[in-house]
């Protein structure tokens, strides 16, 4: 509610679409940001873009993607995701890690309170498909933020590509089915990484975790792939439906990718080429 409303004031002209519809009723003046990016104003704004109107964007928003994970309590799978359109193309992304560094912390304080076995509480986090990743260190901050613009690239993250030869999916961690299995078999992968939330797969890839993200399944929707499309594309990657149909953000379009999702940082061919006939057909655009 917050994110849409701020951006409806701030730009009244431009069209948003969210998960979670504009509020009817005023938005308190506490709830509503309106500051700026220093980082972000200090680029260059590509000479495509500058000439675009605010009412031919539209910003696709998920305030809060991998809802199920974040219930369940594994909250370094959330991301909140603000997506730009212009003619129906992702070109410009935002993807932010509220809880990026948290696990750190806790054990951090488990040990600075208690008497508490670290190493058998790491092993009981990592049954329950929390990732532990190895991070700046206990006084890292929380959260992050990662942007990224078509034409000027993608920031706030170390970007790296999986293991040479390695085939590794990462796919749906709670909306899996005999069809996604089978998708994934196809590509007769080395590993699969199951988490939740389209944000969070996508930073698998740019962050060298994963080779490519299949979703063989309708469920996935526009506000869940603009940013992360934005911001992978802006690196070199590309994302698509299973069929390798382009996704169209403009206002008018259905909300659901039906026909599921590819995406890879690099090799998208590859992937795109063992995707079986039998799932493209029960996969409609």
């Amino acid at each position: 509610m917050s994110i849409c409303a701020s951006l409806a004031q701030k730009f009244p002209k431009v069209t948003i679409i969210g998960e979670e519809e504009l509020p009817s009723d005023e938005v308190t003046e506490e709830l509503i940001e309106d500051g700026h990016c220093e980082e972000i104003l200090k680029k260059t704004c590509p000479a495509q873009y500058t000439g675009i109107k605010e009412e031919e964007l539209v910003i696709w928003v998920d305030p809060l993607d991998g809802t199920k994970e974040y219930t369940e309590g594994l909250l370094d799978h959330v991301t909140v995701l603000i997506g730009i359109a212009y003619g129906g193309k992702a070109i410009a992304g935002v993807i932010n890690q509220p809880y990026y560094n948290y696990e750190l912390q806790i054990v951090s304080e488990v040990q600075k309170y208690t008497n508490i076995n670290i190493s058998h509480w790491r092993q009981n986090v990592m049954h329950h498909n929390v990732t532990d990743k190895k991070r700046a260190g206990p006084d890292a901050v929380l959260g992050r933020t990662i942007w990224g613009v078509l034409g000027i690239g993608a920031f706030g993250f170390q970007l790296t590509e999986a293991p040479a030869g390695k085939h590794i999916i990462v796919t749906t961690r709670s909306h899996s089915s005999a069809l996604v299995n089978e998708c994934i078999s196809a590509l007769n992968p080395d590993s699969v990484i199951r988490v939740g939330g389209a944000g969070n797969k996508v930073i698998q890839l740019i962050e060298g975790k994963a080779s490519a993200y299949v979703f063989a399944s309708p469920g996935c929707k526009k506000w869940d792939t603009c940013a992360p499309e934005a911001i992978l594309h802006a690196v070199g990657g590309k994302i698509t439906d299973i069929h390798g149909n382009s996704f169209q953000y403009n206002k008018e379009v259905k909300h659901m990718n039906s026909a599921g999702v590819l995406a890879a940082l690099r090799n998208y061919d590859y992937y795109a080429s063992r995707i079986p006939n039998t799932v493209k057909q029960s996969l409609v655009p």
